[in-house]
């Protein structure tokens, strides 16, 4: 080996410290360390007079070079398995390999004194680092790039061996927390055979793990945590940390009905559940689960944003809030979100002080064992992306898992950073209880069946030591297994269960939607005045500041756009913002690119030309505004949008947006489209008012830039769920983005938002469209004598401009153009009223210029009854458009003579 290779190693930056101190003052140094460095200044005097390095120095690197690699390698060859063999790793950390011989082990090296235990046997060093890196605990973090952040770790793991020295109350309170996650796992199993409960037998750590989470966090300033997880073991969480009743998880199992009839509501281990509690030590804590599908890992984003949603409004100290997220060994590297959101930890739009993940490992997913389930040596290798540390500890060695966790928080607490602990562990019966994992694994589960439970491995350790009597363990045994028998028996009498917004006191203002609310929209007008006013807060910029000259020129045309009372698409929408600012609301806006906007036409972040600094008109409308914040994201959809998701769902009185950069790309995040946005209210009983940005219109830029996909949205909407618009004008748009916040309820809303219309002569509004009424579900054709109107067109967004173009070319009077500017819900009351106008009409039609198996064709066949109704459509296709930018002008052109011929 080379002698010299601790060169390259982080400690080397330490031990030149320790080298000039010993200069300065030799007794300000250990003595193992002064006697090394008497030696170093020796051999190198020595060495520059010709002679050779002492054996004896020499061997000095070499011990330093074996403690480095205890600290690199040494979570290689831990006892962090409870049920497996671990693999082989080569080489090993055996001393040969270190140029080391067993003539050495009782010799005296000076390098003990670098894992703090100063001049040692070379045995005694070994002891000490086995204990450190090799027995329960295996640690990653020597890829670390702040030296600080390793030196703390190690001062933390090795001057304790890595071991707690815990008390004997201290181990009581382990052990009740343990015993009440194996217990209650064992109860279920008795009381509700063979019902699907998604056990956490195997993994019962994790309760005292969570606990001192708890514990710990709380005496360092946390008032709040929020937490993710799969099903997997989310009943004994609820019940044993959330505190959830037990006769309300009994009746849930018993599957009695829900209070409202109305309402489908979810499986019990899916449900998402809010308390504020005392820790045992009487600190007030507030804990928030976030409900979860199946899809195992997609609440991560979820709970990073309402996370961030809290800190930005109530906390504004990340040290006081953190969010916890349970993972599962498979799906943590096996789904691609747990990077996207690794990879938000640190961005300003979406960090949140650190966040605390802990893998439930049990060596399989499903039915899959963790060699196939992934490349990697780890599943938590993921965390290695923010150089977070790591910790592998044995879920059977409790005392252990508590250590890693009080370790984990206080480095959370004091880097903000994020922390993974992989709790190695196994999954007692299959899948779910009714599965047979012999299937598959019989070997693993002949072993798992002889296995003593980590209850039994602990109880026995603390009789051994003489913290508890077996009378003592039994009788708090049964006291624990008679409140769940009262709660039981309490169970069987419930008639009606109701699932409560898990974030209900956030929304106690927001009473949910009645009966009639979408029969009409609210007045979102503002007066004249207020619309100019804001409108020239927004296009003024500070005299003093050197702006880029396109900048200049931009902002001279809005003030033009001011003065010919004729608002494009930007400045309705920079003017929806600004009012509500005005009136104290927060506005949030994150998505690629969206500070000037994808198509350049926002702008509404300004970058100064020589210094790059920023300027944000919006932060600037008035001295008691909202606040405003607009990011862009990073190239994500996924993540960020079940960011925004659940930043909007902690924040009912804010306006948040999530803008793709092209429409399409919303499909990237269909999970969060399918299990949140669209199935929460039915299924949890929550609301969300996000806003959704999707550019769509065919302009000739092929297959994946021309549809958002209306057709997939409308799919996904029944009983009033959310809100899919398509506006034809600026002054429509802003009063859409106004009505969120004016309602009694909040519904996502999906809008569909032009491109080439941003820019468009005719696609204007005036002062008077922003100053009267409110947002239009449907825009009568003004523009004809309806006696005369043979045929009326319906559409919605861009192709009425197109329509509105044809018919003017021919000169088409008999022809209306009614525009369906909001798809879902159908306003069917404003429809009424415009086709009852066309006294003489004989033809309807529904124009679209998506192909007729996309868009909103086959929805209004199955929900515009109103008039019979025939439809023109692109011919149906494959892909949502064609990349010839000719044979989009021939279908174009085909579809508007189809309209009018």
């Amino acid at each position: 080996m080379d002698t010299y290779s601790y060169v390259g190693n982080g400690d080397v930056n330490a031990i030149e410290d320790l080298y000039q101190k010993y200069l300065k003052d030799p007794e300000s140094v250990d003595y193992g360390w002064k006697k090394f460095f008497e030696g170093f200044d020796f051999s190198r005097t020595n060495f520059e007079d010709g002679g050779e390095i002492p054996e004896n120095f020499q061997k000095e690197f070499k011990v330093i070079n074996l403690i480095n690699d205890y600290r690199s390698r040494g979570h290689l060859f831990t006892k962090t398995n409870p049920v497996r063999t671990r693999r082989q790793y080569s080489p090993t950390l055996d001393i040969e390999h270190y140029g080391l011989t067993e003539a050495d082990l009782d010799f005296e090296f000076a390098a003990g004194a670098e894992i703090g235990i100063g001049q040692a046997k070379l045995r005694d060093i070994i002891d000490h680092l086995q204990e450190t890196y090799c027995h329960s605990i295996g640690v990653e973090y020597m890829y670390i790039r702040k030296p600080e952040q390793v030196k703390w770790l190690q001062d933390k793991m090795e001057t304790r061996r890595n071991r707690p020295n815990f008390d004997s109350e201290e181990k009581k309170e382990v052990f009740r927390k343990l015993k009440e996650a194996v217990l209650f796992e064992q109860f279920l199993h008795k009381k509700f055979v063979g019902q699907k409960r998604f056990s956490l037998e195997g993994g019962e750590a994790l309760i005292p793990s969570l606990n001192y989470i708890l514990e710990k966090g709380a005496n360092l300033g946390i008032q709040e945590f929020v937490f993710g997880m799969a099903h997997r073991g989310r009943l004994n969480v609820l019940a044993n940390i959330f505190k959830k009743p037990f006769d309300q998880i009994f009746a849930e199992f018993e599957g009695v009905e829900y209070q409202d009839m109305m309402f489908d509501g979810d499986v019990k281990y899916h449900l998402g559940h809010s308390r504020s509690r005392k820790t045992d030590r009487g600190v007030d804590v507030h804990l928030t689960l976030s409900p979860n599908p199946s899809h195992l890992e997609a609440v991560d984003p979820v709970v990073e944003g309402i996370t961030r949603a809290k800190l930005d409004k109530y906390l504004n100290d990340d040290s006081k809030i953190c969010p916890v997220l349970i993972h599962g060994d498979a799906s943590i590297s096996g789904q691609g979100v747990v990077y996207e959101v690794v990879q938000m930890a640190g961005l300003k739009g979406y960090g949140v002080g650190g966040t605390i993940h802990i893998v439930v490992n049990n060596q399989i997913g499903f039915t899959t064992n963790y060699i196939d389930g992934r490349t990697s040596t780890y599943c938590t290798d993921v965390g290695k992306v923010t150089l977070s540390p790591v910790f592998h500890v044995n879920g059977d060695d409790a005392e252990a898992v508590v250590h890693a966790i009080l370790l984990a928080m206080e480095y959370r607490q004091t880097f903000k950073q994020d922390v993974f602990i992989d709790l190695l562990c196994y999954r007692k019966y299959g899948h779910n209880e009714g599965d047979e994992p012999r299937f598959t694994q019989p070997l693993l589960y002949n072993a798992i069946a002889k296995h003593a439970n980590p209850k039994d491995i602990y109880l026995k350790q603390l009789l051994d030591e003489g913290v508890l009597s077996e009378k003592d363990a039994k009788a708090a045994e049964d006291r624990y297994i008679g409140i769940l028998e009262e709660n039981f028996d309490s169970s069987k009498k419930k008639k009606t269960t109701d699932i409560e917004h898990f974030l209900q006191n956030t929304w106690k203002d927001v009473p949910g939607e009645k009966e009639g609310d979408f029969d009409a929209s609210p007045k979102t007008a503002i007066t004249k005045k207020a619309v100019l006013d804001l409108a020239k807060s927004i296009t003024t910029l500070p005299e003093d500041k050197k702006f880029f000259r396109k900048i200049i020129k931009l902002n001279d045309d809005r003030k033009k756009m001011i003065e010919e009372d004729r608002y494009d698409w930007a400045m309705g929408e920079l003017l929806a913002y600004a009012s509500l600012l005005k009136e104290g609301h927060n506005v949030r806006i994150s998505g690629q690119d969206v500070e000037r906007g994808t198509f350049s036409h926002r702008h509404a972040t300004l970058t100064l030309e020589e210094s790059e600094e920023k300027y944000v008109p919006l932060r600037h409308v008035s001295k008691k505004q909202g606040d405003f914040w607009i990011y862009n994201s990073f190239l994500s959809e996924y993540a960020v949008l079940g960011f925004e998701y659940g930043y909007a769902m902690t924040s009912p009185n804010e306006l948040v947006i999530w803008e793709a950069q092209f429409g399409d790309f919303n499909n990237g995040a269909q999970i969060i489209l399918d299990q949140f946005l669209s199935a929460a209210e039915d299924k949890w009983h929550i609301q969300n008012g996000l806003v959704m940005l999707l550019p769509h219109g065919y302009e000739g830029q092929g297959a994946e830039h021309s549809s958002a996909r209306l057709e997939r949205f409308l799919q996904l909407c029944a009983e009033n769920n959310m809100q899919i618009v398509n506006s034809s004008t600026p002054a429509n748009f802003f009063h859409a983005l106004r009505r969120q916040l004016k309602r009694g309820f909040r519904k996502p809303l999906i809008v569909f938002t032009p491109k080439s219309l941003l820019r468009y002569n005719k696609c204007v509004s005036s002062v008077d469209d922003f100053s009267k009424g409110g947002f239009q579900e449907v825009i009568d054709d003004i523009g004809v004598d309806k006696s005369k109107v043979k045929r009326v067109l319906f559409c919605s967004g861009k192709v009425y401009y197109d329509l509105l173009n044809r018919r003017e070319e021919n000169k088409r009077n008999d022809v209306a153009i009614v525009r369906l500017e909001q798809m879902y819900p159908l306003p069917v009351k404003q429809l009424e009223k415009v086709i009852s106008s066309f006294k003489n009409c004989e033809d309807w039609v529904w124009v679209q210029e998506e192909p007729g198996n996309m868009g909103a064709l086959s929805f209004m066949m199955r929900n515009f009854d109103l008039v019979p109704l025939r439809f023109i459509a692109r011919p149906d296709s494959a892909s949502p458009a064609t990349g010839s930018s000719k044979r989009h002008i021939q279908r174009h052109n085909e579809l508007l003579d189809k309209a009018f011929n």
